[in-house]
């Protein structure tokens, strides 16, 4: 089942969308954002220089930097008395990203959440429990929006609060629910210790984003939860959540809404445009945004395109689960390495729960790294022999030998109830 035909559309009448889209938003911004007039002017590229997407490797990158260097709202394209609802980014790395919603916008972010839910299962009339954050953040609002457009009621409870989020999910017999992937397994935790069965709650589908999420986590919320586990997108700067979601049938990639946001993945260093298959950082374009459209977003953000139809019939392009982030690289004595690759490598090991941390520290200005992971409350075997096996596994995966790895008893490890879930610790200092 669909929600817009425009899913299961052959690729040529997405393309003709996509070339048509492509033209108006670039005229648009080029008229309305002197930021990008500049930009334009400076590549030599004019409007009517762009027949289609074939011309986007012509247009500028935008970067998050460029949002921040023009806050608050250097980037709107329209008055300021014509947005409708403003979010922004945590700002926790500098001054926030501020994004705005026309009415327009909020009416494509509806549509593409209507779209999401629909392909994660969720039906007219069912119940999800949304517990992303309220307020600045776009993942509250955005599944809300959705769940209004789609017909589904919502639940609005927000982040945390992990006792009354057990006590809706019963009383209220949520078939659904959103959040981190992280605090799906923090909320099978708190179930366990509470004595809660969560077999025994109407709960099918865990709809998870805002971090990345390995297969071995999706594999232990699905275990811990009885629940089909399905992954969303997005981020603020693009629409928030809603850009692509895994269909529940396949659970093989995520499908874009690619005729409203048009994807490139590039090497993150040369800014190549690279061929489907090819793993690289995410670009986005935004084809209908109205208030705040963005041509060539680097997003920051591992994966993979492709363009095969899938099982479910959608014909969208596909992303694979995002790895990490371009800029969440880790580099240990000159080796690259991304926190998913530990993850991916500790959480395959029985025994193991689905927890980690990763603590960076320079010694005799060598880089040392530390991985600490819990044990399993039901593993009784010897501890020593556990952490042999982790220590091996890493060995075998990684390009180098971790300098120290620790188990530790169950529960160890800080959770987070609410917001992004923090694994890497560097106590390097810079000279």
């Amino acid at each position: 089942m669909v929600w817009n035909d425009v899913e299961t559309a052959s690729r040529e009448t997405v393309r003709e969308l996509q070339d048509d889209r492509l033209r108006a938003v670039v005229e648009h911004v080029y008229e309305n954002v002197p930021f990008y007039r500049a930009r334009l002017d400076e590549a030599g590229v004019s409007p009517g220089d762009v027949d289609g997407v074939g011309d986007v490797d012509r247009l500028p990158f935008t970067t998050k930097e460029d949002l921040r260097d023009t806050y608050p709202d250097g980037m709107f394209a329209v008055p300021d008395d014509a947005m409708r609802c403003i979010h922004a980014s945590s700002g926790t790395t500098g001054k926030p990203k501020i994004v705005g919603y026309t009415r327009d916008d909020l009416n494509l972010w509806r549509e593409v959440m209507a779209r999401s839910l629909t392909a994660a299962g969720v039906e007219r009339g069912e119940t999800v429990q949304n517990a992303y954050g309220y307020g600045l953040f776009t993942g509250g609002l955005g599944v809300h929006h959705g769940c209004d457009e789609l017909g589904a009621t919502v639940v609005p409870i927000g982040g945390g609060q992990t006792s009354r989020q057990l006590q809706l999910l019963s009383d209220l017999g949520s078939e659904t629910l959103t959040c981190t992937p992280s605090y799906a397994l923090y909320l099978a935790e708190r179930a366990d210790e509470r004595g809660v069965d969560v077999r025994d709650l109407p709960l099918s589908t865990v709809i998870f984003g805002a971090e990345p999420c390995t297969e071995p986590m999706r594999e232990a919320i699905e275990e811990r939860l009885a629940v089909t586990g399905v992954d969303i997108y997005g981020l603020s700067e693009v629409i928030g959540p809603g850009v692509s979601i895994e269909c529940a049938e396949a659970q093989d990639g995520l499908h874009l809404w690619d005729d409203h946001f048009y994807p490139e993945v590039i090497d993150p260093e040369t800014g190549e445009v690279l061929e489907a298959g090819e793993e690289g950082e995410l670009v986005l374009t935004t084809l209908t945004k109205v208030g705040l459209p963005v041509l060539r977003y680097r997003t920051g953000d591992v994966t993979r395109l492709r363009f095969d139809e899938c099982e479910c019939g959608r014909t969208t392009a596909r992303m694979d689960n995002v790895t990490g982030r371009a800029d969440d690289l880790i580099i240990v004595r000159g080796v690259n390495l991304y926190p998913s690759e530990i993850e991916a490598t500790v959480l395959d090991i029985d025994g193991v729960e689905p927890q980690y941390r990763i603590d960076l520290h320079r010694a005799a200005e060598l880089d040392e790294i530390e991985i600490t992971v819990e044990r399993a409350a039901d593993y009784d075997g010897d501890p020593e022999d556990l952490r042999e096996r982790v220590q091996r596994a890493l060995d075998a995966q990684l390009a180098f030998s971790p300098d120290a790895v620790r188990v530790v008893e169950p529960g160890s490890i800080e959770r987070q109830e609410t917001g992004k879930v923090k694994r890497v610790y560097d106590h390097r200092t810079t000279g």
